[in-house]
């Protein structure tokens, strides 16, 4: 007796009129009771995952239209073209130029996070620093992680709380604002701007504020302990007796 065959052309068609299908939909056009089965006829058709819903749907390639991040829905079920969820994640915090705390990523991907993301952290192929209460992750490499979280720091070093949401800026126009602030600023000032938001920042904020504003990390130290010992002169640049030393005038006899 001859083993049932199955025929792939079914499930292309089936496909194509719903655009997505789960296992017992798929086993019941088949005509099978056999997983395997259906997942043979989907290798043959190049077909994709589901990243949301457990990977519990199925659709073809040639059906997906990703959008310019690589991401498509129907009914509210998501692909991927990175495929699965953990792929998803971690490609996304890899091309982020700032990174992404959980939340921003949780409605990015429409889907909850936590545990790829504490999965990708504990196998090493993303890096999270705690920022502001939360952990903010990046990518793994060294070079890539400093900028990313150099650029979200920068972001959030602006004066009197603003933010480039609220005020409807893109990072990079309000960098060139701030920056454009900081020049106006004498030295004391510049100094002391620098140590303010050094202080707001938290760890590593000394660092941080030299890279975006080009100061010797010792300055903003120094401006930051002044104002922690409210240590500022008023009036001046520098300190009586700073600078260089008067030369008095010789008279012709």
């Amino acid at each position: 007796m001859r083993p049932t065959s199955f025929d792939s052309s079914v499930v292309r068609q089936h496909l194509r009129q719903r655009k997505i299908a789960d296992l017992p939909e798929l086993k019941r056009i088949l005509g099978t009771d056999t997983d395997l089965t259906v997942f043979r006829k989907l290798k043959q058709l190049d077909y994709l995952a589901s990243y949301t819903h457990r990977g519990r749907f199925y659709t073809l390639a040639e059906i997906a239209r990703f959008d310019d991040q690589g991401l498509w829905s129907h009914e509210a079920v998501w692909f991927s073209r990175h495929g699965t969820l953990l792929a998803t994640v971690e490609a996304f915090v890899n091309a982020s130029t700032n990174g992404y705390y959980a939340a921003e990523l949780a409605d990015a991907l429409h889907a909850e996070v936590q545990e790829p993301l504490r999965h990708l952290v504990h196998a090493q192929r993303l890096s999270r620093t705690e920022m502001g209460g939360q952990f903010l992750y990046t990518a793994i490499g060294s070079t890539a992680r400093r900028k990313q979280t150099l650029e979200r720091r920068s972001a959030q070093a602006i004066p009197v709380a603003l933010h480039a949401a609220a005020l409807q800026l893109s990072p990079d126009e309000l960098k060139a604002a701030i920056l454009l602030f900081y020049s106006l600023l004498d030295e004391q000032q510049r100094r002391l701007f620098a140590g303010l938001e050094s202080m707001r920042l938290g760890h590593g904020g000394d660092t941080l504020l030299s890279d975006f504003l080009g100061l010797d990390v010792h300055t903003v130290a120094r401006g930051r302990q002044q104002l922690l010992d409210r240590n500022v002169v008023g009036g001046r640049i520098r300190r009586a007796g700073g600078g260089r030393i008067a030369t008095e005038k010789k008279r012709r006899t």
